[in-house]
């Protein structure tokens, strides 16, 4: 359902497969996920949820460090054909990190504070931008999306070969973040029933 986003993503930013694993879960649901790696990205960490119309797709894009930049996540979310929420941002591994930069301003202004108030489920300035991009549509509505998606993908490959980040050393900001992360999740309530 979601291999429009994730082919564009993969092509984007010319990402490797590295790493591939599955799991079986009560009821065939099924979890797949996938390490990638790039130039200036130490790994995309993609997991796939398939349930009967349950369909998830979670990415993170984790950049080699020494440049201080954030990571791009996205949540495609299809829970039943009329719920579906989709999510994508900059996210900043650093907690309460200043998000006044003049990059996002010139290449997402038309971005900033675009969500709806009503359908944040997330902590807003901490770890998200204010550029986050949220939207509840049905399953037809799920590429109307798509060129806001390539518009965010196309802002963080520029930002990535700007800077050019080199490092790989995987410091604690990033385990601090996936615990922050994953203490929000939205499904985690559904994978613990689950797997």
């Amino acid at each position: 359902m979601w291999s429009d986003y994730s082919d564009y993503l993969y092509h984007t930013l010319n990402l490797d497969v590295v790493d591939v694993g599955h799991a079986l879960g009560k009821n065939d649901a099924v979890l797949g996920s996938a390490v990638y790696s790039g130039d200036h990205i130490i790994k995309s960490r993609a997991t796939v949820i398939e349930d009967g119309d349950t369909h998830i797709y979670n990415n993170i894009v984790y950049p080699k460090t020494g440049q201080n930049l954030p990571c791009l996540g996205m949540d495609l979310m299809c829970f039943f054909e009329k719920k579906v929420i989709i999510v994508f941002d900059f996210q900043h591994p650093t907690p309460h990190f200043d998000w006044d930069n003049p990059f996002m301003t010139c290449h997402l202004g038309e971005m900033l504070d675009n969500t709806p108030k009503n359908i944040r489920f997330f902590e807003p300035g901490n770890h998200f931008s204010e550029n986050v991009f949220v939207r509840k549509c049905t399953m037809d509505q799920v590429n109307d999306y798509l060129d806001d998606f390539a518009a965010y993908l196309q802002a963080y490959k520029e930002m990535l070969e700007s800077k050019k980040p080199s490092g790989f050393a995987v410091h604690s900001t990033y385990g601090d973040f996936d615990k922050y992360m994953k203490r929000l999740d939205p499904v985690s309530g559904y994978l613990s029933s689950k797997f």
